[in-house]
């Protein structure tokens, strides 16, 4: 079992942000975790990664229960590509530096990486199509050129569970399906680790991702293979908005139903 939740909730103050959530990946399997802005998909992630302890419930990720291992050791085998992570990164690094210290899982290279690391961080730069960024430095790179820094840098260190937290914010139409398309490839390898693909966008949900977690309010509200979970009813009642949904090329598009029927904002 690669991720397993048992009744976690979390509560910050009085406020419940989790609640009861139960959820089990396995391996071989891909998943995506949608909902809305709010619904506690950050929350989530920062528990599985033990940056957060759960106020009830049990977590186990990669086999290791918490409370019986050291998170510290157990995060090194865990890929997290997040908004939060480009943010703490330096401007006048180069990229090839940036991909390497994933090696040492550090915001910058402290330590020498050896020749084995140098080739490993341009052959993952290369399989991903960008090996021609390894002389730039970050502040020069748009931000979808960060992202593909920022994967390569999350599979430096061959982790067996990698997360995805809305790799293609910010980014436009061609960005975004270089990003997707890179993150297929991913998944097309032999020794691909478990993804976790977070988005609140059911456009970018790839054929893929196996299966899908929809979070609301703080709650599963529904988990399973991914063709079963994104149908017009299901979302339409998870969005409270009339949606239909078509599928072209293995992908989903969501479009707004009756516009009458969408609740004002007020």
């Amino acid at each position: 079992m690669v991720i397993d939740l048992q009744n976690v909730s979390f509560q910050r103050e009085k406020r419940m942000i989790l609640k009861d959530v139960t959820w089990r990946v396995q391996a071989g399997e891909h998943w995506c975790l949608a909902g809305l802005n709010g619904s506690g998909k950050t929350t989530l992630l920062n528990l599985i990664n033990g940056y957060i302890w759960p106020t009830t419930g049990s977590i186990s990720v990669l086999g290791k229960k918490f409370g019986e291992c050291d998170l510290r050791e157990l995060r090194r085998q865990i890929g997290w590509v997040s908004t939060s992570l480009q943010e703490r990164l330096h401007g006048h690094e180069l990229a090839e530096r940036i991909v390497l210290s994933g090696k040492f899982a550090s915001i910058g290279l402290y330590e020498q990486p050896d020749q084995t690391d140098v080739g490993q961080a341009a052959a993952l730069l290369s399989f991903l199509g960008c090996e021609e960024l390894r002389k730039r430095t970050y502040a020069t790179l748009s931000q979808g050129e960060r992202q593909k820094v920022l994967i390569a840098r999350a599979l430096m260190a061959s982790p067996r569970l990698l997360i995805l937290d809305e790799p293609c914010t910010g980014l436009d139409l061609i960005a975004r399906e270089q990003v997707l398309s890179m993150i297929r490839k991913i998944t097309e390898q032999p020794d691909a680790p478990t993804l976790i693909y977070v988005t609140h966008h059911i456009e970018e949900i790839l054929p893929c991702f196996t299966h899908t977690l929809l979070l609301k309010n703080g709650e599963v509200y529904t988990t399973g293979r991914t063709p079963e979970v994104l149908t017009t009813e299901r979302l339409s009642h998870f969005y409270e908005t009339p949606v239909e949904i078509q599928q072209k090329s293995g992908r989903y598009w969501i479009s707004l139903g009756d516009c009458a029927k969408i609740p004002m904002i007020k």
